[in-house]
C-alpha cells in the first residue's frame, strides 16, 4: 500500500473546529477524524470530499499519497 500524509488536523484546527464538530458536520464519528488524523484510515472518495469541503481546502492538499 503506498504511503498516506493527512494534513486534515491542521486545517480543522486553522477553522477552528473540534474533531467532534467536524465529524458531526460530515456524518462519521470522531474516532473517525481522530484515526484519519494520525493516517490510520483511508477516506472513502464521499468522506474525503465532504471533509474538503467542510474546512475549505482542496482535497489534493489535506490527502496525499505518496
Amino acid at each position: 500500500m503506498p504511503g498516506f500524509e493527512c494534513r486534515l488536523k491542521k486545517y480543522r484546527q486553522l477553522k477552528e473546529m473540534t474533531q467532534e464538530q467536524l465529524a458531526s458536520q460530515v456524518g462519521v464519528r470522531r474516532e473517525t477524524i481522530m484515526r484519519l488524523e494520525k493516517a490510520q484510515y483511508n477516506p472513502s472518495l464521499k468522506l474525503a470530499i465532504d471533509i474538503s469541503r467542510a474546512v475549505e481546502v482542496p482535497i489534493e492538499e489535506l490527502f496525499i499519497f505518496k
